[in-house]
């Protein structure tokens, strides 16, 4: 029965959450190794635009609690997630007109569109605070619990209780669709195939009269659903506070250079590589422990390599290392 304990342990705080969040990085990578594919540049504005879409959706959510639409069991905000992608694509739209697509003629430098998307980072973080402020907000509704801990120790009889929430099981569903719904579009339609030829070749793309404007387009497109939909799902999970997207940036970029930089199923494998690392760094180990070694053996600290403060530290250790001894990443992308 101890080691079934530690297993539920196990589940509640290390595998779930870890699941849950390498979704929600994996979609996020997923757009910033898009970006760098195609139009071949690190956006630092992706945190930002994450955290832009994250707080419309919540503002649509909250007009359609105060008219009397919700989704049932469901979190109402993914009934407004759908406008949320649309007004984030049109402002990601605006943006690439007004300001990237000068530099995109001027054939800049890939450093200076960097520096470029730091200030369009700039301006993201502030317009984001303006509209929904600093604070931090939880809107979240709906079934919280699929299973909570009570109704499984009374099922099992075990002493620790599995729970099960609901915004977990969103998470992993939604980034199944998602990812499922992207490499099919990447590999089955005209137009996913001529940005998949702009990425290896933009040149030669060219030369076969494909229309760089409309990969630009259709790839900001993509990013802004992508973009949305994980700072949805995360803030779902946890809470939504724009500084806390800032701070996701580093994780993200991590994810993406993890599992090669350009290479889509190199940004999904990254982002359950950073999660899970994360998560078991600073998880307190000790009480799986107690369920698994005899008494005399347990030992008395909390057994926790990481506390929670420096969990970004681990995202930024894996980002060095990998950009040390294996710059391509596991699926060999683009070398930064």
């Amino acid at each position: 029965m101890n080691i079934l304990d530690a297993i539920v342990v196990l589940l509640n705080y290390v595998i779930i959450p870890a699941t849950s969040y390498g979704a929600q990085l994996a979609l996020g990578a997923l757009g910033v190794t898009l970006i760098y594919g195609i139009l071949r540049f690190s956006n630092f504005a992706h945190g930002d635009t994450m955290a832009f879409g994250t707080a419309v959706t919540i503002l649509i959510t909250w007009a359609f609690q105060a008219a009397g639409i919700t989704f049932g069991p469901l979190p109402t905000a993914l009934l407004a997630l759908p406008l949320g992608i649309a007004v984030t694509a049109l402002v990601l739209l605006f943006t690439d007109r007004a300001v990237y697509r000068f530099y995109r003629r001027k054939k800049a430098a890939p450093v200076i569109l960097v520096i470029v998307s730091m200030g369009v980072m700039f301006v993201m973080n502030g317009l984001t605070r303006l509209i929904i402020g600093v604070q931090d907000q939880n809107f979240a509704d709906g079934q919280r619990f699929i299973i909570n801990a009570f109704q499984f120790r009374k099922m099992t009889g075990l002493a620790q209780g599995l729970a099960l929430r609901t915004t977990s099981v969103i998470t992993l569903l939604t980034a199944i669709i998602v990812v499922a719904a992207l490499f099919w579009f990447l590999n089955h339609t005209r137009t996913g195939k001529s940005m998949r030829a702009f990425a290896d070749n933009e040149d030669l793309a060219l030369l076969s009269g494909i229309n760089p404007e409309r990969v630009v387009t259709v790839t900001w497109l993509l990013v802004a659903g992508l973009a949305t939909t994980a700072g949805v799902l995360y803030g779902l999970d946890k809470s939504f506070m724009p500084f806390t997207y800032f701070q996701l940036l580093l994780p993200i970029f991590a994810a993406a250079v993890v599992g090669g930089l350009g290479n889509p199923l190199g940004a999904i494998v990254g982002g359950f590589v950073v999660a899970f690392s994360e998560v078991m760094s600073t998880y307190a180990w000790r009480m799986v422990a107690a369920y698994v070694l005899p008494r005399s053996l347990v030992p008395g600290g909390l057994m926790q390599l990481l506390t929670t403060d420096y969990k970004f530290a681990v995202s930024f250790a894996i980002l060095v290392a990998v950009l040390l001894f294996k710059p391509t990443g596991i699926f060999k992308g683009k070398s930064v």
